[in-house]
């Protein structure tokens, strides 16, 4: 094997990062450790569920925020995004023997009690476990994680942020539902006229957009966040806009552009739903409003 890394690895497509998935990825973070292994987590390129039903599902989180989320609410070291056309094409038995363990070194796999894999969706949690007892690999199977008797599942939670539930829909994450993107130009109608500095964010294709409407949510840049209110939606009351999906969000305390820079904006509680005002004044202080709801909002959790 040389000097390649001893891996310990959950399957998945983990989408979103739920306490589901929670469940798998503490139990790699723990056999690593007893292992003295690498903490590593494998997710597809794309969704499995959309690959095979044709259907366009969209997904809680892109692949980047997917890593992120891993990494940061629980110590995993290393994630492998494969492709889930290759896997798909592969004998159940060779992705086991070849990939994971010849190519990425695993001596410890954790799965769900759903996973399936390889050439026709054939290999399934037992046949793991049964490949794994012959090759001398540990294999945990994670049983299914219920809260309120629901079972956790990003099917779930993606009906809960489709209907702006975003206080519910993070229950069941285990943190703040989260969109990374690069701060593109808006219609500058921001700290113009409605007196915020403002960062305007792009849904990542086949991302889910939550529904319409005004948020209190936390914006982070250089390591630390400032509070935001932030408009998603079409932008009703301002002429000329395109009838785009927008995701604004006007700063809190803060004073600078950020234009260009990568910020990861997390969502906490819809405020009211997008609304046409008869005046950009009348927008103006509506938002003014919601700003302050916000700033509330986050005093009242102790985060301001």
């Amino acid at each position: 094997m040389g000097t390649q890394p001893r891996r310990v690895i959950a399957l998945g497509f983990f989408d979103g990062v739920h306490r589901g998935h929670g469940a798998l990825l503490r139990t790699v973070t723990q056999a690593a450790s007893r292992l003295e292994a690498t903490a590593a987590a494998f997710t597809f390129d794309r969704s499995p569920t959309a690959v095979i039903t044709g259907q366009n599902v969209p997904l809680l989180s892109s692949v980047e925020d997917r890593v992120w989320l891993m990494r940061r609410c629980y110590g995993i070291q290393e994630v492998v995004v494969a492709s889930f056309h290759a896997m798909q094409r592969m004998d159940w038995e060779d992705f086991i023997a070849q990939y994971l363990v010849r190519e990425l070194g695993v001596v410890h796999v954790v799965a769900g009690h759903d996973f399936h894999f390889g050439y026709m969706g054939r290999g399934n949690p037992q046949r793991l476990q049964e490949k794994c007892a012959q090759l001398g690999v540990g294999c945990d199977i994670i049983q299914r994680v219920e809260q309120d008797g629901i079972t956790i599942s990003s099917t779930y939670i993606r009906t809960l942020v489709a209907q702006g539930e975003m206080e519910r829909a993070n229950q069941f994450l285990g943190h703040p539902h989260t969109l990374t993107d690069r701060v593109s130009h808006g219609k500058k109608i921001g700290g113009s006229t409605l007196g915020f500095p403002t960062v305007n964010l792009r849904v990542p294709e086949r991302v889910i957009v939550p529904a319409f409407g005004v948020y209190a949510t936390r914006v982070w840049f250089d390591g630390a966040y400032r509070a935001a209110v932030t408009n998603v939606g079409v932008r009703p009351t301002i002429s000329g806009s395109d009838g785009k999906v927008t995701v604004e969000g006007f700063l809190l305390d803060f004073d600078g552009d950020l234009y260009g820079r990568r910020v990861r904006m997390e969502f906490f509680k819809r405020l009211r739903g997008e609304r046409k005002f008869p005046s950009l004044q009348a927008l103006a202080e509506e938002i003014g409003r919601n700003a302050e709801q916000t700033r509330v909002y986050f005093q009242a959790r102790g985060e301001l």
